[in-house]
């Protein structure tokens, strides 16, 4: 049975559905030991119930729940703002470069404690990680996420052409390693493992098939890939599966899609695939700022909503241009309301739901997080600007909630990211980081 641990008090946000945003100017969140919300209500009525409980006041910054993040590759944290390339050349002259680079044990985990530290540093305390083409690589991966105690979601990257020959493996290597994976590291802590064939353009039909059996082999392993983030990939694509009926079809063939499944970008779905996303319950993961970098497209939001298609938030590191799921609110903004009568007003209520519990309701942990709810883990972020920078003064004098939430996503950066908790265990705190493994070293500053 969960005990109260502690009474936090605090000026906080969230929005829990599409429809709007809660604020509270002085909410009591009463926090159980092992890190469950136990009540939620204003402060004064639960100091009054619980006057023996330690409290914590929070009140010199805002309360927001842990960000979310649906698509973030683990070796791309040295590539990221590798501007002016579509797609494909930004494949073969940065991203699969550096990815090679991980079949060193010792390089990839460097990668892995720059990656981590760059999540926790934005405030991400969940995401789907695309991770590595080298089964230790994965491995580093899943050790610091460990040590740090986050909620995170990873796999093997899996490929059998198209890419350099390091990068490649066989369907029979690509099952037994990712079994073996699995069987370390799923369920273990926060962590989940993910099945990921990079994409169709670089998995055949064999690879595809080894990864249906990942999936029947893993109970409850989730899955995630790409999907029509650029035009010259889908006409590639549809060239090497002519008797697919589309794009999102090489992975439904196979038995692939389902509510625990995300593909990332689909900026250019037709509307059979959406239909088919839908009917599966399949998520799609969008990347204003990537999509912007790389010229992929504008992401049609109203088509994939109209549909009935779940869509949330990722930086795609490293052709997004960071960690900061603020800024991929803001360029979500930003290019909506650019496509005018095709695109949707975004709304601050809105955004936070995209970063937060959308992304939840994506990686199927709608009832463990995404918003402070009782019942819900704490998971959450401490905003507390530096004094005299452009948000401090903007909430300052904010004349409204709707306008205070709106300044945090135009303005917010990793800066004014000041304490981060997962599960109720705070693993930053004023800029730096802090395992929870008892076997951890000492914290050190992030980035």
């Amino acid at each position: 049975m969960s005990s109260a641990g502690v009474l936090y008090r605090a000026h906080a946000f969230d929005a829990p559905d599409d429809s709007g945003f809660r604020h509270d100017d002085d909410l009591g969140l009463l926090v159980s030991d092992d890190g469950v919300i136990l009540a939620r209500a204003p402060f004064a009525t639960l100091s009054a119930r619980h006057r023996d409980v330690a409290v914590i006041d929070l009140r010199a910054g805002i309360l927001l729940p842990g960000l979310v993040d649906t698509h973030v590759h683990f070796p791309q944290v040295r590539v990221i703002g590798a501007l002016g390339m579509p797609l494909l050349e930004w494949l073969d002259r940065c991203a699969l470069p550096e990815e090679q680079r991980l079949a060193s044990s010792s390089y990839a985990a460097t990668i892995a404690g720059e990656f981590v530290a760059g999540l926790i540093s934005a405030g991400t305390t969940t995401s789907l990680v695309f991770g590595s083409h080298f089964a230790p690589a994965v491995d580093a991966l899943f050790t610091e996420a460990s040590r740090f105690g986050l909620r995170m979601t990873s796999g093997l990257v899996v490929s059998d052409r198209m890419l350099p020959e390091p990068l490649l493996t066989t369907p029979e290597r690509a099952f037994d390693e990712a079994v073996a994976l699995a069987s370390r590291w799923h369920g273990h802590d926060r962590l989940r493992y993910a099945v990921t064939p990079r994409f169709s353009l670089s998995a055949s039909d064999p690879v595809l098939a080894s990864c249906r059996g990942v999936l029947e082999a893993v109970d409850g392993a989730c899955f995630t890939s790409h999907v029509n983030e650029n035009n010259a990939e889908v006409a590639t694509v549809a060239g090497q599966f002519p008797d697919r009926a589309h794009y999102v079809d090489t992975y439904d063939h196979h038995k692939l899609l389902g509510p625990l499944s995300v593909l990332a970008h689909n900026v250019h779905p037709t509307d059979p695939e959406l239909a088919v996303m839908a009917e599966r319950g399949t998520s799609v993961a969008w990347c204003p700022t990537s999509n912007a970098a790389l010229g992929s497209g504008m992401f049609p939001l109203r088509r994939h909503l109209a549909a009935g298609v779940r869509v949330a938030l990722g930086s795609d590191v490293g052709a997004g241009t960071g960690f900061s799921i603020f800024k991929e609110g803001l360029q979500a903004y930003f290019l909506q309301h650019l496509m005018g009568e095709e695109g949707m007003a975004l709304g601050a209520g809105r955004l936070l739901h995209l970063a937060t519990a959308a992304g939840a309701a994506a990686l199927g942990l709608e009832d463990t997080v995404g918003d402070l709810s009782e019942g819900k883990q704490f998971d959450a972020i401490l905003l507390r600007p530096p004094p005299g920078t452009a948000l401090d003064i903007g909430l300052r004098h904010a004349d409204a909630p709707e306008s205070a939430l709106g300044k945090i996503f135009a303005l917010a950066s990793d800066a004014d990211v000041a304490d981060v908790w997962v599960g109720g265990e705070q693993i930053a705190s004023g800029g730096f980081v802090r395992p929870v493994s008892p076997r951890a070293p000492a914290g050190r500053r992030t980035p």
